[in-house]
């Protein structure tokens, strides 16, 4: 008779270990789940990883098992490569115990036995990572497997990459067979508690900081409350102390007594929007009219791709890769300038010296947030020889976040003084969602990757360069009405 227990993958069990709720919507009402960008992103990382991995560990025998629907034709692959004594390298070898299924990232012959690696895109092992390692381990020594050892190789961030095709050193193993032997109660306990959250009712379990942690969860939208004006969420902070104010029943900012509310910054957006008023002090003003002319509005762009495809960077290195900015010569008369090379080569040289010679020797440059402080960093480590112009850049550098944020607040904003909450309550008409195509970070560092691809279309290459442009640009007009919305 066929087995009643419900299929449990190995990513599903590590849902259940974040939260048993999850795992039952993922299971029963995948409908709910709202994937983001950001989690696409990483995605498509995940399997750039796996896809160097395979490189590095692969030899000319190797075999891969391909995905398919039909799990029964990956699990006999896996077992007829290893009945027939392979000794080459398997990877996604895919194996079932009890219905959990588990594709495994790496099998290396060892002896008369198996070593395994799982590969992750971090730059660390992780907690959840060696929970992971003894799902695996348990299906595999159940389905008579010999594991002689299990490793996690995650990505070396201090590699440098040489050219070539050469990543020999961007994985780092470390052995964890010891740790993951030890887990197999806890594993057998979580397969319990994931199959009974998956058959029976939906878990009764309280929002919180596990919302986000490990994963992002796909059923925020669906479990926090969004069908008031100003949800709780919008009071920022501490996602723990946001789920008891939702535990004990409050679904609007304004249901939370205020006495409830202990953090100042916490304290601030309650009263603010209990008063349906928008905070407006006089400091900004005063700040932003002493500033000097000619005034520079100044925006990166970066990519910090974890496979590294440029001579001489570094995982996740931000790398600059466009730049606009507004330049006020006198009050009032504006000159806009701007950088994106989409050829594929290296950008980062010519965009640095493009950009001291627009930024010139003398005014403010204004920016949000201390990222562009961050990423002139990254440019000098980069080209030390303009290390001196770098710095000056530095020195010049004015920060507008923090101005805004003690003089100005708008109930609208829900707890948040990004760029993207601020503006739209200055300008309703300058909202970033109205944006074609390109309207967020991630979504510019992957339109930029994709432009550069030797594969992509001239119609498509054109689109993205003018999605490009039009976002960056928007950022720095963006902080231009910012600066006019406070001193007009």
């Amino acid at each position: 008779m066929p087995s009643r227990r419900p299929y449990l993958s190995k990513s599903r069990l590590i849902a259940a270990w974040q939260c048993l709720k999850r795992v039952h919507l993922e299971q029963n009402h995948p409908e709910l789940g709202e994937i983001s960008a950001h989690t696409r992103s990483l995605w498509a990382t995940g399997h750039r990883i796996g896809e160097i991995a395979q490189r590095l560990y692969g030899t000319e025998d190797s075999v891969e098992i391909a995905f398919d629907k039909r799990t029964g034709l990956m699990l006999n692959k896996t077992r007829e490569l290893i009945a027939s004594g392979a000794s080459f390298p398997i990877f996604e070898a895919t194996f079932r115990y009890e219905d959990v299924l588990v594709r495994v990232d790496v099998l290396m012959p060892d002896g008369d036995g198996w070593r395994v690696i799982e590969i992750k895109a971090s730059t660390s092992v992780k907690e959840y990572h060696v929970l992971d390692c003894a799902i695996q381990n348990w299906v595999l020594r159940n389905s008579g497997v010999n594991v002689t050892g299990f490793s996690l190789a995650h990505v070396n961030n201090r590699f440098v990459y040489p050219g070539n095709g050469d990543y020999d050193g961007l994985l780092i193993e470390h052995d964890l067979t010891d740790e993951v032997r030890t887990l197999e109660p806890t594993v057998i306990d979580l397969v319990g508690r994931a199959r009974d959250a998956v058959t029976g009712p939906r878990p009764g379990i309280d929002v919180g900081a596990h919302c986000s942690s490990p994963y992002e969860c796909q059923f925020i939208n669906f479990c926090w409350p969004t069908d008031s004006e100003y949800p709780v969420s919008g009071l920022g902070g501490s996602k723990a102390k946001l789920g008891e104010y939702v535990s004990l029943g409050y679904r609007d900012i304004c249901d939370v007594p205020a006495d409830a509310v202990t953090a100042e910054t916490q304290k601030r957006i309650h009263r603010v929007t209990c008063s349906a008023k928008p905070e407006l002090l006089d400091g900004a003003r005063r700040a932003f009219e002493a500033l000097p002319f000619p005034r520079y509005y100044l925006d990166f762009e970066t990519i910090a791709p974890a496979v590294p495809f440029w001579v001489g960077t570094r995982p996740y290195n931000a790398l600059a890769i466009q730049w606009s900015c507004h330049i006020e010569e006198t009050p009032g008369r504006f000159l806009h300038k701007e950088f994106l090379d989409l050829s594929g080569d290296p950008p980062m040289r010519a965009l640095t010296l493009e950009l001291i010679d627009c930024l010139g020797a003398e005014g403010p440059v204004l920016m949000w947030t201390r990222y562009e402080e961050g990423v002139l960093n990254n440019l000098i480590e980069l080209f030390p020889d303009l290390r001196a112009p770098l710095s000056r850049i530095i020195d010049r550098l004015y920060d507008l976040h923090p101005v805004v944020k003690e003089n100005y607040y708008h109930p609208k904003m829900l707890g948040s003084w990004s760029i993207k909450a601020v503006m739209p309550t200055i300008d309703p008409d300058m909202d970033y969602a109205k944006l074609e195509g390109i309207r967020e970070g991630t979504a510019a560092s992957d339109g930029f990757i994709e432009a550069i691809q030797p594969g992509v279309s001239p119609e498509r290459k054109a689109e993205l360069d003018a999605q490009l442009r039009r976002y960056c640009r928007f950022d720095t007009e963006a902080m231009v009405e910012i600066v006019r919305f406070f001193t007009h």
